[in-house]
């Protein structure tokens, strides 16, 4: 069912809208929410994590918007398995690099390694609304280029052609800042 159609059928207030919803997002919820948990709850805590993203799905219906799904979704999933943990007295599982330490005589690395990353931030929230999103699906939420046309329902070529022009356009100020060398 496409995703329109779905959503269509999620603002009637049809549970057939949320079947669509859950069939085709419950492994990209799941692999969100047990990327958190890991193995520090059982399985079935887990799975209650995910259903409770998809009754939010339900009950919010109103807030999802074409193109948004997953990005509500995985934001959501993020955010239950979160909440999940701090309720049982878990620590959160560190980001990979929340506990890097400059190695002696580094931190002038760290820091550039910081400055990189706000700076690669800057040049994609500088890119036009739909080229951003299609940049962020494809680099940040690991849709691939079909998954990104049939979803926002533009072609593969021009998908592709903006992945390009937001890869030139961050490679121009990181060379520009003096972050990577000119060819």
């Amino acid at each position: 069912m496409r995703e329109d159609t779905m959503l269509q059928k999620l603002w009637a207030g049809d549970p057939a809208g949320l079947e669509a919803l859950m069939e085709r997002y419950i492994p990209y919820v799941s692999a969100v929410v047990w990327n958190i948990l890991r193995s520090s709850m059982p399985a079935e805590d887990g799975e209650e994590v995910v259903s409770d993203v998809f009754l939010a799905a339900w009950r919010q219906r109103d807030d999802l918007r074409p193109g948004t799904v997953k990005a509500w979704l995985g934001a959501v999933a993020r955010n239950r398995a979160k909440n999940r943990l701090r309720r049982m007295g878990r620590d959160l599982p560190l980001e990979e690099d929340a506990l890097e330490i400059p190695g002696p005589g580094d931190p002038s690395e760290h820091y550039e390694r910081t400055v990189e990353r706000q700076l690669v931030r800057q040049a994609v929230d500088a890119l036009p609304d739909q080229d951003r999103e299609i940049f962020l699906r494809h680099y940040y939420y690991a849709q691939t280029v079909p998954e990104i046309s049939r979803q926002m329902d533009l072609n593969q070529s021009t998908i592709k052609t903006r992945l390009r022009r937001g890869r030139t356009k961050l490679k121009d100020i990181l060379t520009r800042e003096g972050f990577l060398r000119e060819a």
